[in-house]
């Protein structure tokens, strides 16, 4: 007996954000979500920390759970020893099989930390291990692979791709993946009743595989449904940025550098961002763009969804850390940062430069970047460019004169935008 779930309009609601991009069964798909189910997403250690590109997958398992559902998180802790080919150009590295189990625990841990103080019931987290690790080939093949079709796993888009690249081609073992996670979703269904994948849309072919194999192995059907690829208005991968990967891990990515992309986000793609990354009701986000376009000033948006993922990800005192220290470089006051959050800037926010106290500061400035030559740097200081821990600095002197903070750290700035961060070598 199914029982029956809150009446939320799940799928209306996903389709007005632009989250569904596939379902096995578009139609009935309605219908399929009116009634309890049991519903998991797949996480391969290819790292030790989630970027941004897997948070839309998991805030989907809280709107999926918020709705009634059953929610599972698997890891990859056995598929995370090959890496999913799903349209890669290139043969994966085979990662050391200790740090693939490092970086097992350390998803599991981190999944746990992002969901568990949001849901409401408790997150099921599975790894596939559990059941891969002890599978002898002879019968995997006898009865798994039986059920898969040479002919039909060559024609999956990921792989044609791959064969038509006779530079790199596509190894047996990367070509077998899509059995493995099929399995998964086969052993999943019977031991928990899990009757729903959902993934990344580069996840389709695997899904479907999925779908075919629980129906021959457990005589069940089951369904699966995709995310869109999050692009920008422009066309390009969203969170592609010229500093690297946007990590979750905040020793990765700092609280302040991850507000301060959210906090940059085009115009134009800030409102699709709110739909993907936020819990505001659609009419929220509606009327917040229309309230953005009549205010006649700097839209609001961009600071309501800096604050929605930073409290998601780094929770309420990651957030009030990061509008501090945005708050201290614009208002010129960097006195009232603590050492964790200096800490912060040195870890990926602002160039961070080693120097010794006998260096004057014009020999700084030089140094920073900040200006090419000693003759630039003396220019800036007479023209009143260069504060130096938020002081405006008039005369050339050598940095032993002016007073660290928390007794390694200066800030120099020149203009309003641009900051170095200098640590004193001891």
């Amino acid at each position: 007996m199914t029982t029956a779930v809150s009446k939320t309009p799940l799928v209306e609601d996903l389709q007005q954000r632009g989250l569904i991009a596939q379902s096995s069964a578009p139609e009935l798909l309605h219908d399929f979500l009116s009634s309890r189910q049991s519903l998991y997403c797949g996480f391969d250690p290819t790292a030790g920390s989630l970027h941004i590109g897997h948070l839309v997958p998991l805030l989907m398992l809280k709107r999926f759970q918020d709705a009634g559902h059953h929610v599972i998180a698997l890891i990859g802790g056995a598929t995370g020893f090959i890496g999913d080919p799903s349209f890669k150009s290139t043969e994966r590295s085979l990662n050391d099989p200790q740090r693939v189990k490092v970086w097992t625990e350390q998803l599991g841990s981190q999944i746990i930390a992002l969901l568990q103080p949001v849901l409401s019931e408790p997150l099921q987290l599975v790894n596939n291990a559990d059941w891969l690790s002890t599978l002898d080939v002879i019968s995997f093949f006898r009865d798994v692979g039986k059920h898969f079709s040479v002919n039909a796993m060559m024609r999956k888009e990921s792989v044609r791709q791959r064969l038509e690249r006779p530079d790199q081609g596509i190894s047996f073992t990367e070509f077998s993946y899509s059995l493995l996670q099929s399995y998964d979703f086969a052993m999943l269904n019977q031991r928990f009743g899990c009757t729903l994948q959902i993934g990344g849309n580069d996840q389709w072919g695997n899904i479907v595989a999925g779908i075919d194999l629980t129906r021959r192995l457990n005589n069940t059907k089951v369904e699966g449904l995709t995310l869109p690829l999050i692009t920008k208005a422009d066309g390009t991968k969203f969170g592609k940025t010229e500093s690297g990967t946007i990590w979750l891990d905040k020793s990765k990515t700092s609280p302040y550098s991850f507000y301060q992309f959210w906090l940059n986000t085009d115009d134009k793609d800030v409102y699709n961002m709110l739909r993907y990354y936020s819990f505001l009701s659609c009419d929220e986000i509606v009327a917040l763009e229309q309230a953005d376009r009549n205010s006649g000033s700097k839209p609001q948006a961009q600071r309501i969804l800096a604050e929605q993922v930073t409290r998601f990800v780094h929770g309420e005192v990651g957030l009030q850390s990061a509008e501090r220290i945005t708050k201290a470089l614009f208002t010129g006051q960097p006195q009232q940062l603590s050492l964790a959050e200096l800490q912060q800037l040195e870890l990926d926010a602002l160039p961070c430069v080693n120097i010794c106290s006998s260096l004057t500061l014009t020999e700084t400035i030089q140094k920073s970047g900040l200006a090419l030559s000693k003759s630039k740097a003396r220019e800036l200081i007479s023209s009143n460019a260069i504060r130096l821990n938020g002081e405006i600095i008039q005369q050339d002197s050598t940095m032993l004169e002016f007073e660290l903070l928390h007794d390694q750290f200066w800030l120099l700035q020149r203009g309003q935008k641009q900051f170095c961060l200098l640590k004193i070598s001891l």
